[in-house]
């Protein structure tokens, strides 16, 4: 046990670092991607092509890239950023990618009749998408959505690059410091709850939304 206890200072202080970049980069990737989607969406051919480039870019490169590209690659150009902040902006423009797709599938999905009867009951555009659609759309891309928060709870990890403590260098450090390979358990460990609690959230989400069948 007082093993354990001595990780513990080290192990939190990287848990700190994980948890606000999980929870930072899903409140900047979700409502970006859903921009990017409706941007996607949009009838002006230069936007919409402007916003598949931006999806090729950052789901055709690794993440790992684009977080050594932002922090080491922008201050050649005169672009200097923490780490923190690159770590978080590299995250929310990679997921926020993902997510714009996820959102374009569960639009496309909705079938026309529905806008159609908005227009015949007088429900102005704005009424319909909030209204009616969104609220089906959010239910249909759950499960996806879900399985990239999922992901990105893991891809937290990638901070190691730039420096930042997370979880899982936190374990590395112990590990060669001790010589032990139980931190490593350990981070595997929190990780594993950590996905536990999200999935959990995710179930009950899916079940405020059954009514929308």
């Amino acid at each position: 046990m007082d093993y354990l206890l001595s990780m513990a200072p080290l192990m939190l202080q990287g848990l700190r670092t994980t948890l606000w970049l999980f929870f930072l980069t899903a409140l900047g990737s979700i409502p970006l991607g859903m921009l990017v989607c409706i941007l996607r969406l949009s009838k002006y051919t230069p936007l919409q092509r402007m916003m598949q480039l931006y999806i090729l870019l950052m789901r055709g490169t690794p993440l790992l890239l684009q977080l050594i590209f932002i922090f080491f690659g922008l201050p050649i150009i005169g672009i200097v950023i923490n780490r923190e902040s690159a770590a978080l902006i590299a995250f929310i423009l990679n997921y926020a990618a993902y997510f714009a797709e996820i959102f374009r599938g569960g639009i496309l999905s909705i079938d026309q009749g529905q806008y159609e009867a908005s227009t015949v009951l007088g429900l102005s555009k704005i009424q319909t998408f909030f209204g009616i659609i969104l609220p089906q759309v959010v239910k249909r891309v759950l499960p996806p959505g879900g399985n990239e928060l999922i992901t990105l709870v893991k891809d937290t990890s990638l901070a190691y690059i730039l420096g930042l403590g997370d979880v899982l260098r936190a374990s590395r450090t112990l590990t060669n410091q001790q010589a032990s390979l139980i931190p490593l358990f350990l981070a595997g460990a929190i990780y594993l709850v950590l996905v536990s609690v999200v999935t959990f959230g995710l179930k009950k989400a899916e079940t405020k939304f059954e009514y929308y069948r």
